[in-house]
């Protein structure tokens, strides 16, 4: 597996985030291009094709968005006991959301300082990342 650093650690699925929404607009846009072009006497049917790419959308959507979702609610956890575990107190609840997601790739050696740095420069995301020395791979992303 190729090495993970700042530059490379997006994660994209071809066959998800690029055909699979591409399919679905383009269901879409014929849908409304029948539905324009429709006959009073297919004018229902098309009405369903939109329908039917409409709660696709909506189906792809969700579920990425439920993915992430739960994605992240793991990161907190596993981020909160390292933090515990090195220090022995909790993660600071002034610390975000995105700042967790990033602190994630930080080795263990560097991860209790740019938690400081985060908490007391309020650093965003890339920021931290790109602050990272010693990059921790995350190659179990949803």
């Amino acid at each position: 597996m190729k090495e993970q650093n700042f530059k490379n650690h997006t994660r994209l699925v071809a066959g998800f985030h690029g055909l699979t929404f591409l399919l679905i607009i383009a269901l879409l846009i014929g849908a409304i291009i029948n539905l324009a072009t429709s006959s009073k006497e297919n004018l229902y049917s098309a009405s369903l094709l939109i329908v039917v790419a409409v709660i696709f959308v909506l189906i792809a959507w969700y579920a990425r968005a439920f993915a992430v979702k739960v994605q992240d609610r793991a990161i907190r956890a596993e981020e909160n006991l390292r933090y515990f575990i090195l220090t022995g107190k909790p993660l600071p609840g002034s610390v975000t959301m995105s700042q967790t997601i990033a602190l994630r790739f930080a080795h263990n050696e560097e991860f209790v300082a740019l938690v400081e740095k985060a908490v007391n420069e309020n650093l965003k995301a890339k920021d931290i990342k790109a602050a990272i020395k010693n990059w921790r791979a995350d190659h179990h992303r949803a």
